[in-house]
């Protein structure tokens, strides 16, 4: 039997998600990795609220490059992820060698900085390209250093304990993240679900405190914000959606978890968000002895 086969189209890129997010009216934030510029981006969604995650450089000529064009773009916030001075062992990535494929390219750079990522001969030219041009030496005063060249507000990524998150508040940031980076990082960390509530009774109002990794459907959101969280951020869904319909499947995907995220706080009988409370969700321990 033979069936059709659908392949991604290579114009399947961040503009068709900030375009998604621009009508659903919720926030979008572009990679410095991205394959889409920050230009590119601000052009086709420009009322869409754009956030800019950050990577620093050992030549942080280039970081502040990266800024000044985030800043003039209109983007309202920068991301910093605290979490990946080195990329852990993608292990399918080094078995295949990763690169881009040819008609991509990291958009937000020009020359070397954009095609570095396809030079590697050993392994992953992701690994080789963040362990080369990443600055491995970050410490909590570049948070510091952050907020005295820019105006914008600074949001960590890649909190998981409580620790952290008390010196985020003593540093400055707007906010944080809650975010294991996919769990690509270190095999073993745990769930983001899981530290969140003790991250959000260390710090409890004296930050904002989103949260990413495991969102798959509205409760799944619903479990979040009962657990401290003000807001998530969603990730592969949007890639599958993207790769199923282009714009209209990412559309769809945000308009699903919408839908969902309405239906699970009314079935939970909350009227609005403020009514989610944390005695609303319990672990799955708490049923162990039955």
């Amino acid at each position: 039997m033979y069936i059709a086969r659908k392949t991604v189209d290579q114009t399947l890129r961040a503009e068709q998600t900030v375009n998604a997010a621009e009508a659903m009216g919720t926030i979008f934030t572009l990679s410095t990795i991205s394959t889409s510029s920050i230009e590119e981006v601000a052009e086709v969604a420009p009322k869409c609220i754009k956030w800019f995650q950050l990577y620093v450089y050992i030549d942080r000529n280039i970081t502040l490059n990266l800024i000044r064009r985030a800043e003039k773009a209109g983007f309202k916030a920068l991301v910093l992820t605290v979490d990946a001075p080195i990329f852990g062992d993608r292990r399918a990535d080094l078995r295949n060698k990763f690169s881009l494929p040819k008609h991509l390219r990291l958009a937000n750079f020009e020359g070397i900085l954009s095609n570095k990522i396809n030079t590697s001969k050993t392994g992953s030219g992701l690994n080789e390209y963040v362990s080369d041009l990443f600055d491995q030496s970050l410490s909590w005063e570049d948070v510091t250093w952050l907020k005295n060249v820019t105006k914008l507000p600074i949001v960590l990524k890649g909190i998981l304990t409580a620790e952290d998150a008390l010196l985020s508040v003593k540093y400055g940031a707007a906010a944080i993240i809650v975010s294991n980076h996919g769990a690509r990082q270190v095999d073993g960390v745990p769930a983001t679900i899981e530290v969140l509530a003790e991250i959000a009774n260390a710090v409890k109002d004296k930050i904002e405190i989103y949260m990413d990794g495991g969102i798959r459907q509205g409760i799944d959101v619903f479990k979040a914000l009962a657990l401290g969280a003000n807001m998530v951020f969603i990730g592969r869904p949007m890639l599958w959606g993207l790769c199923h319909a282009g714009e209209k499947g990412a559309l769809n995907i945000l308009d699903m978890m919408k839908k969902e995220i309405d239906q699970v706080i009314a079935l939970t009988g909350c009227t609005t968000i403020k009514d989610v409370t944390r005695d609303m969700v319990v672990h799955e321990s708490c049923y162990s002895h039955l």
